[in-house]
């Protein structure tokens, strides 16, 4: 059984930063890409970054330059910094690893991030 747990969620004034965490635990042989996704209020989840087991990243283009998502694999941490936050930033933030060979996938519970202008 694998479990995420994110953290670092919160209310922060437009321009400002927060950090999210997320922690995976269990039965994990290797961690392939690790992911963060973003749900709007009233809108379709959508891929925000990514970083693969050798630590290449992608992002969206709404964030790139003001993210930077990281991973310590020793820890099974993914981390998501996020700088210069917009309104249009707010969303509930969701991370994914996949795991071992079978690529299997896993979800965390989401954190909320709420930008007020």
């Amino acid at each position: 059984q694998v479990q995420l747990v994110e953290s670092g969620g919160g209310l922060v004034q437009a321009g400002g930063s927060l950090r999210l965490s997320c922690v995976a635990s269990g039965t994990i042989f290797a961690i392939n890409d690790m992911y963060w996704y973003r749900q709007p209020p009233g809108k379709q989840r959508e891929l925000v970054a990514t970083i693969t087991s050798r630590a290449s990243t992608n992002y969206a283009d709404s964030v790139k330059g003001r993210f930077t998502i990281s991973r310590d694999s020793a820890k099974n941490t993914v981390y998501l910094q996020m700088n210069s936050l917009k309104p249009e930033d707010t969303a509930v933030y969701y991370c994914k690893i996949s795991v071992d060979r079978t690529g299997r996938t896993y979800w965390g519970q989401g954190t909320q991030v709420t930008v007020s202008s």
